[in-house]
C-alpha cells in the first residue's frame, strides 16, 4: 500500500512508520515545515502539508491507498500552535473525498473509553487534570468522525491509558468502546504494538466505521 501519514515524526507516528515500512509498504510522511522537519525513517519523504485544510490534504494524499491521521493536540516543536482535532478531522474528511481516497486511521485517545455504561474514563473523577483538555479534545474529534465521516472507510484507534515507548511484542488485545484493562487492572500498551494494531487494521480491515481500542 501507499501510505500518507500526518504526524509521522511523532512518537506514535514514528513508530507507524516503521512498522508499514518493515512490511513493504511505500510511506509519505506530512509535515508543516519539511526544512525544519528530520524524517524518522531514510526510507521515507517528507512533503509539506496542513492536516487542518481540506485542500493541502488533498494535494498530498492523491494517489494514497490509505492516510494515517498522527497528529497531536500538542504543541509542535519550533513554537508551532497545536492544530485543532475537530478542525482536522473535518479537513480529512473533506480533503480525502475530494482527492478520492476512501481509508483513513486515526490515531486516537484513551479518554473517550467507557469504564461503564455511557461514563467515559475522562469524565471520572481521579483522571488528570493534565490531560484533560487533550482527552477531551481527541472525544470531541471522535464525534466529529462518527457523525460527519459517512462515505470513508475510517477507523479511530485507541490505545491503553498509558502508552510508552516500549518491546515490539505483536500482541494486544482489542475492544470496542469499553475501557480495557488487564487481570491487574493495568491498562497499557507500547508505541511499537500499538502501531502493530493499527497497521494490522490497514491491512485486513475489521473495525470501518467505528472506533476500536487496544491494550494487553
Amino acid at each position: 500500500m501507499k501510505l500518507v501519514i500526518f504526524g509521522a515524526t511523532g512518537n506514535v507516528g514514528q513508530r507507524i512508520t516503521k512498522e508499514a515500512l518493515d512490511r513493504g509498504h511505500e510511506v509519505v510522511a506530512v509535515v508543516r515545515d519539511p526544512a525544519r522537519s528530520e524524517a524518522p525513517d531514510p526510507r521515507i519523504r517528507l512533503v509539506q502539508g496542513d492536516a487542518t485544510d481540506a485542500a493541502s490534504i488533498a494535494s498530498v494524499v492523491r494517489g494514497a491507498d490509505a492516510v494515517v491521521s498522527a497528529i497531536s493536540p500538542r504543541p509542535g516543536k519550533h513554537g508551532k500552535p497545536a492544530p485543532s482535532l475537530t478542525d482536522a478531522a473535518r479537513a480529512l474528511i473533506a480533503g480525502l473525498k475530494e482527492a478520492g481516497v476512501k481509508r483513513l486511521a486515526v490515531v486516537g485517545g484513551a479518554g473517550s473509553l467507557e469504564v461503564a455504561s455511557g461514563v467515559a474514563l475522562v469524565d471520572t473523577p481521579g483522571f488528570p487534570d493534565a490531560y484533560k483538555p487533550e482527552a477531551l479534545e481527541q472525544r470531541d474529534a471522535l464525534d466529529v468522525y462518527r457523525a460527519e465521516a459517512g462515505g470513508l472507510d475510517w477507523t479511530y484507534l485507541s490505545p491503553a491509558a498509558m502508552i510508552q515507548p516500549g518491546e515490539r511484542t505483536g500482541r494486544y488485545r482489542t475492544t470496542g468502546d469499553e475501557f480495557l484493562t488487564d487481570a491487574q487492572g493495568k491498562s497499557a500498551i507500547s508505541f511499537e504494538d500499538y502501531a502493530v494494531a493499527l497497521v494490522d487494521e490497514l491491512e485486513k480491515p475489521q473495525h470501518t466505521g467505528r472506533r476500536f481500542g487496544v491494550a494487553y
